[in-house]
């Protein structure tokens, strides 16, 4: 069991925010290429599933060791790095615990049985009809609009190209439309249209960067899935929230 990996504490912060909104602890799976993480939150609403390059690593050395992780600590420590540290992070196989290293810091982290946590997802592969490309700053804005008068969200897509995500409230309404000129593609080939908790969604755009290319792929009453990378495209993130069936009538 190896596990030797050399990081920006930065990188691996970022790697980590998409899924500590949904959950407090997990699996990372430390393969030879890379560590890959899938995790849905206890209410299976929302899922995700994050993949960390070993080439975003100074030094990366791993073969398929599975550990259990609390969030919540690992991000406190990486949270005491100075500007320009690295973080050392080994596995002492005697004591299962992982030696972390940052500057002059050293830390023991306790590791939690595998077993012990949530089953993994395995995120569907949808054949969804509507795929729409934007920056995070636009579904940050989208997102904050219809927080003022609901908790709940709509997203809808046409084939003109155009996603429309609002809210409708008790006494106020509203909408926020996408087109041209704020989309930088969009692929749609039938009129679409799903609702999701405004929260869950609140949650998962949170740690996207406002410049970051994000694909939103959308159904008729079809869960929604947001796709980004960081890390220079090292790291790849894919979100799944599912939706609020509207009863008819």
């Amino acid at each position: 069991m190896t596990v030797a990996v050399t990081v920006d504490p930065e990188t691996l912060a970022d790697a980590l925010a998409p899924v500590s909104t949904l959950v407090d602890e997990c699996k990372i799976h430390a393969e030879a290429d890379g560590l890959e993480i899938a995790a849905v939150d206890p209410a299976n609403v929302a899922m995700v599933d994050m993949t960390l390059d070993a080439s975003a690593c100074a030094h990366y050395d791993a073969d398929g060791t599975t550990l259990g992780v609390n969030l919540d600590r690992l991000e406190d420590v990486l949270g005491m790095a100075d500007s320009g540290d690295m973080v050392k992070i080994e596995l002492n196989e005697e004591t299962r615990k992982l030696d972390i290293r940052i500057g002059g810091l050293a830390y023991t982290l306790a590791l939690i049985d595998p077993d012990s946590i949530r089953q993994e997802p395995d995120i569907p592969d949808l054949d969804l009809p509507a795929t729409l490309v934007c920056e995070g700053s636009e579904i940050s804005r989208a997102l904050t609009a219809a927080d003022l008068v609901s908790d709940h969200v709509q997203m809808a897509a046409s084939p003109n190209g155009e996603l429309v995500i609002g809210a409708d409230g008790d006494t106020d309404d509203v909408e926020v439309t996408l087109d041209d000129d704020d989309l930088l593609s969009a692929t749609v080939s039938d009129n679409v249209e799903s609702l999701f908790s405004l929260d869950y969604l609140k949650s998962i755009e949170k740690p996207i960067d406002k410049d970051a290319d994000v694909s939103l792929l959308v159904g008729q009453e079809m869960p929604v899935k947001l796709r980004y990378s960081i890390a220079d495209g090292d790291c790849s993130v894919v979100h799944m929230v599912a939706p609020r069936i509207q009863s008819e009538g």
